[in-house]
């Protein structure tokens, strides 16, 4: 096919629309009655949180562009205007789904397993007087709530926090008449009420929500005042994070100074109650400069993902998911010393069904010990309180030579990064905040060891972040090496990452922004020449986001001289498969699950040679061309075996997996007739208890 034919706008899904197809699927677990209950409404709570950072991103991205008056963009060719028209008929569908399935099906489930979460009509008359008294003690001397008057101008409402419009009659204390009023609910005022056991006799779970507590006694706020309506309302703002590249003098004060503005941004969204008379919310719209379209009305407390809060507060593990302990080899078990095992060979652990321990313990082990010289590392996401950060700021007070290149706009884990940032640098630490104009998002460290008077080096290399947290949710690869050549190569990204100098050529490494995008070009175009002269091509890569347009269309370039391409997409995919004459030969699927798939794996056949690396990096615009990243080779012949079984799983799942279609749906996979259910993420599960049995 002709390959201008290939760039037609209809063989390309909008981006933002595609985001919200993968909230689609996770929505899905929350209805998905094999999933423990309050894992499903974890899930609901997780689409919650997804969808406030696509407003506060990528909605509030579009709206600028619109204002702006900016025309179509994209491969798909679609306008600003266009997209938020899809966004809020999709967006609502999804909201609405969510509200139904709380209201539903999960409060309805939880209450025949003992947690309840009592209306207000349901209020005994000695609950009512608790929660009237904590009202008064708890609540009351926090609020400052504000009658709307000429005199004063509407009251500032914090990004995502939870506020109520008042609806009154009558009089103020000062002689005018007052028909609307604000209360803002501090954050720091828990979202869910604990009732004490000894006030009901359904157990020790009862929950009230603070919404349903302020709506109760919101007239003892505005004593000598009818209250006609008290209805709850939440704003969504613009987070995205602007620093003028060209002007920045001090990345870390720009950065401070955008987190503080940040919280009252331009308004992209409003969550409201869905019974406020229209009047109401005609007057919140436009106080807050809002379309109709940019309005959710809600059945349940605006603020969602705060309920979540009753996962913790309740011991019931048989709602949840059992359970486990992530193994280690017995490589590892039998080696006292991470430098020993290392030395002797190389280590690829697959977390969180492999412990992230000996990641940990390299970092910890390296700051003790006295053979080590220097520990060089990338942080763009560790968490606020770090075990990794703690050695490292043990290792530079115990005089070795710390360098931590640290990502200073990590997307809302910016207030973290600069606090440990600051640690690091009060103990004497080297800290570099990226690059400017790139974000550096690859993971390594590199720890330089004096043995038999000379230096070794040794090197971590992972596809996901040095967060222990994340660790034990997300899918992600560490590898472990002492390779001559790829430590020289991350010895000499550290030095460029630092210098601002050019590296010599790498050998092994493949980094982003210079080489990876013509690499990953120049290997698609091997697999089109070996299937042209009629030898076998096959790609399969594992990312979480497929977006860059010519990639997209190397594939499909790909696909038309034959090449079989297998992907495994997390969440956003811009490729359309199963075109005739364009994608025939490309399937996608995405893998949604009890863990988060984030490991980025690429295969290609190579004429029977099988090229495997594992990447920090997605195939988006972003990641080959604005951020700093790595792709590493793994050439172990059992490492190589191990990745291909996982992809094979992964291909295979018909529990967990959803297949994209021609017209940008998905549709979740199922076992045929006769055929053996499998999920990837269970099996590696199963793996990981059996590895530990026959320790």
């Amino acid at each position: 096919m002709d390959a201008h034919n290939l760039n037609l706008p209809e063989h390309y899904i909008n981006r933002e629309l595609s985001v919200l197809e993968f909230q689609r699927r996770v929505l899905a677990l929350a209805g998905d009655p094999s999933v423990p209950l309050l894992e499903r409404l974890k899930f609901l709570c997780i689409v919650s949180t997804n969808l406030d950072e696509f407003f506060e991103i990528r909605v509030s991205g579009l709206m600028q562009r619109r204002e702006a008056g900016a025309g179509t963009s994209g491969p798909e060719m679609m306008s600003a205007q266009q997209a938020l028209n899809e966004i809020g008929i999709k967006a609502g569908e999804l909201v609405a789904q969510q509200y139904r399935l709380l209201n539903d099906e999960i409060i309805p489930q939880l209450g025949d397993s003992g947690i309840h979460f009592i209306r207000r009509e349901d209020w005994n008359e000695e609950q009512r007087a608790w929660l009237r008294d904590y009202f008064r003690h708890q609540v009351v001397p926090t609020l400052s709530p504000i009658s709307l008057d000429p005199a004063r101008p509407f009251p500032r409402i914090l990004n995502k926090s939870l506020n109520f419009i008042v609806g009154l009659d009558g009089i103020h204390a000062f002689g005018r008449p007052c028909d609307r009023a604000i209360v803002q609910a501090p954050r720091s005022l828990p979202r869910l009420i604990h009732l004490p056991p000894g006030l009901t006799d359904t157990g020790e779970n009862d929950f009230v929500f603070l919404s349903s507590i302020i709506h109760a006694f919101v007239d003892e706020l505005f004593v000598g005042v009818k209250i006609t309506g008290c209805y709850q309302f939440r704003i969504t703002r613009n987070s995205d994070m602007y620093v003028d590249d060209e002007e920045v003098d001090n990345l870390m004060r720009a950065i401070e100074g955008e987190l503080a503005s940040n919280r009252y941004g331009a308004a992209v969204r409003m969550e409201l109650a869905h019974n406020c008379p229209d009047d109401l919310a005609r007057y919140l719209l436009d106080v807050f400069e809002l379309d109709e379209q940019d309005l959710y009305r809600v059945e349940g407390p605006v603020n969602l993902n705060r309920t979540l809060a009753v996962y913790d507060l309740t011991d019931r593990e048989d709602l949840k998911y059992p359970p486990f302990t992530p193994g280690l080899p017995d490589v590892v078990l039998d080696t006292p010393s991470i430098f020993d095992l290392m030395s002797r060979q190389e280590l690829l652990l697959h977390h969180p069904y492999e412990s992230f321990s000996p990641v940990v313990d390299l970092i910890s082990r390296a700051s003790k010990d006295p053979d080590v010289v220097a520990i060089k590392m990338t942080l763009y996401r560790a968490g606020e309180e770090s075990t990794i950060v703690d050695h490292l700021v043990a290792a530079a007070q115990a005089g070795k030579e710390v360098t931590v290149v640290v990502e200073l706009r990590a997307r809302f884990d910016e207030a973290a990064n600069i606090a440990f940032a600051n640690r690091l640098q009060e103990v004497g630490a080297h800290v570099v905040y990226g690059v400017v104009g790139f974000k550096t998002h690859c993971k390594m460290t590199l720890i330089v060891r004096r043995e038999n008077e000379q230096l070794r080096r040794y090197a971590h290399l992972g596809t996901g972040n040095y967060h222990p947290g994340t660790a034990r949710a997300y899918t992600d690869y560490g590898y472990f090496t002492t390779d001559d050549d790829l430590t020289e190569d991350v010895q000499n990204v550290f030095l460029q990452l630092t210098s601002m100098t050019q590296t010599p050529p790498l050998r092994k490494l493949v980094q982003a922004p210079f080489k990876l995008h013509d690499h990953l070009l120049r290997l698609i175009e091997n697999e089109i020449s070996a299937a042209n002269s009629g030898g076998t091509g096959h790609i399969i890569a594992k990312i979480n986001a497929l977006v860059e347009p010519e990639i997209i269309h190397a594939l499909y370039r790909a696909s038309c001289a034959g090449v079989i391409i297998d992907l495994v997409v997390r969440s956003i995919c811009c490729l359309r498969p199963g075109i005739p004459g364009v994608s025939d030969n490309i399937r996608v699927r995405s893998i949604v699950g009890r863990f988060l798939e984030h490991s980025r794996v690429y295969y290609f056949h190579a004429g029977g040679k099988e090229k495997l690396y594992l990447a920090s990096a997605d195939w988006m615009d972003r990641n080959v061309f604005r951020r700093v990243e790595v792709c590493f080779p793994i050439e172990q012949p059992q490492m190589k075996s191990r990745l291909m079984a996982d992809l094979d799983l992964c291909l295979q799942d018909n529990m967990g997996a959803w297949e994209l279609q021609s017209d940008g749906s998905w549709s979740k996979r199922q076992p045929g007739p006769g055929e053996e259910p499998v999920s990837v993420q269970y099996s590696l599960l199963e793996q990981t208890a059996d590895q530990r049995l026959s320790s």
